[in-house]
């Protein structure tokens, strides 16, 4: 199976090997497009997407996503980042260059529920989810098989309470062994401590099967049923030491009615679930999202 997505992998790699992302944050001025657009002509570089957002044209914040090609990218990437120093001082600008060739790599936490987790595992095969997914956490051993047999590391840490400090010492040295960019959680059903989130800001993505913000925390769909509520939906945020309260990333919904019990809401609720989490994650992958506040701007 592995040479199968090594395949996608090669190509894609081979087809963007010239593009690089160009993520920008600001104050609103006047001037900013046009010195990054005469920047990048100026680089031998051919703008093929520009997506911008300003949370006021007089004196918000201004945001920008530009995608570009450039020959000989991989060679030129480092100058090219040294010489857009001078606009981005002149600017007061947060930015970042990243490129499309160089996959981040990812760990995928589990739980028992693995609805989630292959969904990922789905879209990695298919050549959809653009990612180097180096290795899968559970506190239980029921993914095992499924995750070796996509030829990917499996660790069984268990987690408990009273065992926490311990797990999260295990769990943030693989991250370290395997160089890991970005952290899924695919319904890992642990809380996470603010030493581990600290260890991995805005790096960290977990879905949650409620509509935030409602229904935070455990058991969402049971106090749903008993709500009587008649839309259920699901939520990918990533993750602050506030329990299920950092930025949005997505959500999505669906319509129940009373003749739909509390396990008949999480039958359809892993529906959402999947496709909500995936689309995050692809997001991240594809740097089409900017943390503002506790809010995200998402060029999707």
């Amino acid at each position: 199976m592995k040479s199968h997505i090594e395949q996608h992998v090669t190509s894609y790699k081979e087809k963007y090997k010239n593009r690089g992302r160009l993520l920008i944050s600001c104050s609103d001025q006047p001037g900013i497009v046009s010195a990054v657009s005469t920047f990048l002509f100026e680089q031998g570089a051919n703008i093929v997407e520009s997506s911008q957002h300003s949370t006021n044209p007089e004196g918000g914040t201004f945001f920008i996503r530009f995608e570009f090609e450039c020959d000989r990218l991989d060679e030129k990437g480092s100058a090219m980042e040294e010489a857009f120093q001078s606009i981005a001082e002149s600017f007061s600008m947060e930015a970042k260059f990243t490129y499309a060739h160089r996959l981040k790599r990812t760990a995928v936490f589990v739980s028992k529920e693995l609805h989630c987790l292959l969904e990922l595992l789905w879209a990695w095969e298919s050549g959809d989810l653009m990612s180097d997914i180096a290795v899968v956490v559970s506190n239980h051993e029921d993914a095992r098989e499924v995750v070796e047999s996509f030829g990917i590391p499996f660790y069984h840490i268990p987690a408990t309470k009273e065992i926490r400090a311990e797990a999260e010492a295990q769990q943030l040295q693989l991250l370290k062994d395997y160089n890991i960019d970005l952290i899924i959680l695919a319904r890992y059903m642990q809380i996470l401590t603010p030493t581990f989130v600290a260890e991995n800001p805005y790096r960290i993505i977990n879905i949650h099967h409620s509509f935030l913000p409602a229904f935070i925390g455990a058991k969402p769909y049971e106090r749903a049923y008993k709500r009587g509520v008649k839309l259920i939906g699901a939520t990918s945020h990533y993750v602050t030491d506030d329990l299920d309260e950092g930025p949005i990333i997505e959500q999505d919904i669906e319509r129940v009615n009373h003749r739909d019990d509390a396990e008949e809401l999480k039958k359809k609720g892993r529906l959402i679930e999947r496709t909500v989490l995936a689309r995050a994650v692809k997001w991240h992958l594809e740097d089409r999202i900017l943390v503002y506040g506790n809010r995200t701007i998402v060029f999707n």
